[in-house]
C-alpha cells in the first residue's frame, strides 16, 4: 500500500508533468521541420522498447516508448543528434545518398537545410516551451479569472528592512526594481530572489509619490509546496481579509497578454535568480534536480487533493496545481535549452552562427570535443542538484541511522 501511494503522489505527477514538457519541446522541432519540408524517421513518446508504434503516410514512425520520460524527434541522416556534421561528413552523406539513388531526396535532410532554416528547427523546441507555458496561464485565466489583491501595504513589521528603508501602512507600491506593480505578488516575486541587493521602490503616499530604497534580508521558510528555501524577506503585508481581494475575469485576448506577462517574469525572475547563483551571491544548494521536481509535483497534488471533498475534486484541483506547475518547469526548460552548451539546443545555435560566419561547419574534431565538455556539464550539474535533493530529503541521515 505504502508503494501504491507513493507512486500516485511522487512518480506519476512527476511523469506527467516532465512528459508533457518535454514531449511539447520535441513537438516543437518536429512541427517546425515539418513546415519546412524536412525527412523526419521518427517521433517518439517516451524512450526505450517501444510498447506501440504505427508510420504515417509521410514515412514518419510514430512510437510510444515504455519510460514515458519525454520524447524526441529523429531526423532522416541524423546518426549523432548531438553534432553538426562538418564538410568531410557532408561530402560523404551526399555522396551516399547518390549512390542509393536518393539524390533528390538530399534538399529534405536536415544538415542540407539553409543554416536560418535549421536555426528555426532547433529554436523551436525552446520557443514551443515558452507556447506551452503561455497557453496553460491563458487557459486557466479564461477558465477561473485570478483572484488578487493590490500591492496596498497594511502592515510595517518592526525592525525590517521595510521600516528601516521607511515604509508606511497604506503605502501603495507602483513600482519595484524598475518593474510595474499591479498586485502584491508581483512584489513577492521581485523580493524573494533579492535578498541582500538594494532595491528601489516607488510608492503612492497621500496622492504623491515617495521613492524608497529598501535591502530584503534572507529569511528561512518552509513551503507548503518548495519545502525548505531561503527568500528574500522586506517586512511588508497587504491586507489579506475577503473584501481586500478582487476577482479578475479575462476575456481571450486579455488572458494571452497576461499569460504572455506572466511567463516573461517568470523567464525574468529565472534568468536573474540563476546569475546571483553563478556569480555566488545565492548559495548553490538551492538547485533542484529530477528528486526535486518530483517532489515539487507531489506536494502540489496533495495540496490539490488536500483541499477536496470527493475523490473528482481532487483528480480536478490537483490536475489544476499540476498544470500550473508545467507552466513554470516549461519555462525553465526552455531557457535552460537556450544556454550555449554545445550538447543544448543553444549549443546547436552557436555552432550554427560559427557556420554562418566562416562558410563552413565547425571541425568534427572541434565538434566532438565541445560535445564531450557540454555533456559533462550538464551531467555534472545535474548530479549536483541530485545531491542538493538527497540532502534536502535528509536521505544520508536516514542511512545514517540505519547503521547507527
Amino acid at each position: 500500500m505504502q508503494i501504491l501511494q507513493t507512486i500516485l503522489l511522487y512518480v506519476v505527477p512527476f511523469l506527467l508533468v516532465l512528459g508533457v514538457v518535454v514531449t511539447v519541446h520535441e513537438l516543437g522541432h518536429f512541427l517546425a521541420a515539418k513546415w519546412l519540408g524536412t525527412k523526419i524517421d521518427r517521433f517518439s513518446i517516451g524512450f526505450g522498447r517501444a510498447i506501440a508504434h504505427w508510420t504515417d503516410r509521410s514515412g514518419v514512425e510514430w512510437r510510444i516508448g515504455w519510460a514515458p520520460i519525454g520524447g524526441y524527434v529523429r531526423f532522416a541522416g541524423d546518426e549523432n543528434a548531438a553534432s553538426i556534421p562538418d564538410a568531410e561528413d557532408l561530402k560523404g552523406m551526399r555522396q551516399a545518398l547518390i549512390a542509393q539513388g536518393r539524390g533528390a531526396e538530399i534538399n529534405r535532410y536536415f544538415h542540407f537545410k539553409p543554416i536560418w532554416q535549421r536555426a528555426i528547427i532547433v529554436g523551436a523546441g525552446p520557443i514551443a516551451n515558452f507556447l506551452l507555458a503561455i497557453a496553460i496561464f491563458a487557459g486557466l485565466l479564461m477558465a477561473f479569472g485570478e483572484w488578487v489583491v493590490p500591492a496596498r501595504v497594511a502592515t510595517v513589521a518592526p525592525d525590517t528592512p521595510a521600516a528601516a528603508a521607511g515604509f508606511r501602512a497604506g503605502d501603495l507600491i507602483v513600482e519595484a526594481a524598475g518593474r510595474k506593480i499591479q498586485r502584491f505578488d508581483e512584489v513577492k516575486e521581485i523580493i524573494s530572489v533579492r535578498a541582500e541587493v538594494p532595491t528601489e521602490f516607488v510608492v503612492q503616499r497621500g496622492g504623491r509619490e515617495v521613492h524608497l530604497t529598501a535591502t530584503p534580508r534572507w529569511n528561512e521558510t518552509n513551503d507548503p509546496v518548495a519545502g525548505k528555501q531561503r527568500l528574500g524577506l522586506l517586512g511588508i503585508a497587504p491586507a489579506q481579509s475577503r473584501d481586500d481581494f478582487i476577482q479578475i475575469r479575462y476575456g481571450p485576448i486579455e488572458a494571452v497578454t497576461r499569460g504572455a506577462v506572466k511567463t516573461w517574469h517568470t523567464l525574468e525572475t529565472t534568468v536573474y535568480y540563476l546569475g546571483r547563483m553563478i556569480t555566488g551571491q545565492v548559495r548553490a544548494d538551492e538547485l533542484r534536480g529530477p528528486l526535486g521536481i518530483a517532489s515539487v509535483a507531489k506536494n502540489v497534488a496533495t495540496l490539490g487533493a488536500d483541499s477536496s471533498e470527493n475523490f473528482g475534486d481532487k483528480i480536478f484541483r490537483s490536475g489544476i496545481n499540476l498544470l500550473q506547475l508545467a507552466a513554470l518547469i516549461s519555462v525553465s526548460i526552455g531557457f535552460m535549452n537556450l544556454l550555449p552548451v554545445p550538447v543544448l539546443d543553444g549549443g546547436h545555435l552557436l555552432f550554427y552562427a560559427y557556420e554562418a560566419v566562416a562558410r563552413r561547419p565547425l571541425a568534427a574534431k572541434v565538434q566532438a570535443a565541445g560535445y564531450r565538455v557540454g555533456l559533462a556539464l550538464v551531467l555534472g550539474l545535474m548530479l549536483f542538484a541530485t545531491w542538493n535533493d538527497l540532502q534536502r530529503n535528509r536521505v544520508f541521515n536516514l542511512f545514517g541511522g540505519l547503521f547507527s
